[in-house]
């Protein structure tokens, strides 16, 4: 079909359509870049919940149980200035205590750090078996291999922190989460013990 405008406007015609395309498109280029891009307040508040953690908990697990008490175990990592101190632990299967292996009168035993757990700055600290640990005390429901429970530890200064841990089955360490648990450890190699 041939068209009804005269050649010299022709030119102008078709760049000005063109033109009108391209900021057309841009429009729309910039709608969806900005729905692809976060704001400035959806970057803040990602960086606001990864701050929130007072520590980096890795590879956290609990030992696998039907019944009574079992243990929690991780590193934790704090990569703050300042020291850290865990004062509680809680989930919802069992009250919890922060516990401890150690020597006592010449023999390995398991009981409540009374003090806490300290975690210092810029170092881990593990929780892990035949050394310091989360029990769990007295099982409301078996923990059985492949459960995730979470956790929440409370800090000295009131912060909190919750995370979460698979259970696993695990024999090793020849630790014994029974009534009792205060009383020497039989066949609990001493080298288990924790550093002073």
């Amino acid at each position: 079909m041939p068209s009804t405008l005269p050649r010299r406007f022709l030119r102008p015609a078709v760049l000005l359509a063109g033109a009108t395309l391209v900021v057309s498109l841009a429009a729309c280029g910039s709608t969806e870049e900005s729905s692809a891009t976060p704001t400035t307040s959806a970057t803040a508040s990602a960086a606001a919940t990864v701050e929130a953690g007072v520590l980096g908990v890795r590879d956290p697990w609990v030992k696998a149980a039907d019944e009574g008490m079992t243990a929690a175990f991780a590193t934790l990592v704090n990569d703050s200035d300042t020291d850290v101190t865990i004062t509680g632990a809680a989930t919802e299967v069992s009250p919890m205590e922060l516990h401890e292996m150690a020597m006592a009168d010449g023999k390995m035993v398991m009981r409540a750090k009374q003090d806490g757990v300290v975690i210092k700055a810029k170092s881990e600290y593990k929780l892990e078996p035949g050394g310091d640990h989360l029990m769990l005390m007295d099982l409301a429901k078996p923990v059985r291999a492949g459960d995730e429970l979470a956790f929440t530890l409370t800090f000295a200064d009131g912060r909190t922190q919750t995370f979460r841990a698979v259970a696993k089955p695990f024999t090793g360490a020849q630790e014994s989460y029974a009534p009792g648990h205060g009383e020497p450890m039989p066949d609990m190699p001493t080298s288990h013990s924790p550093a002073p």
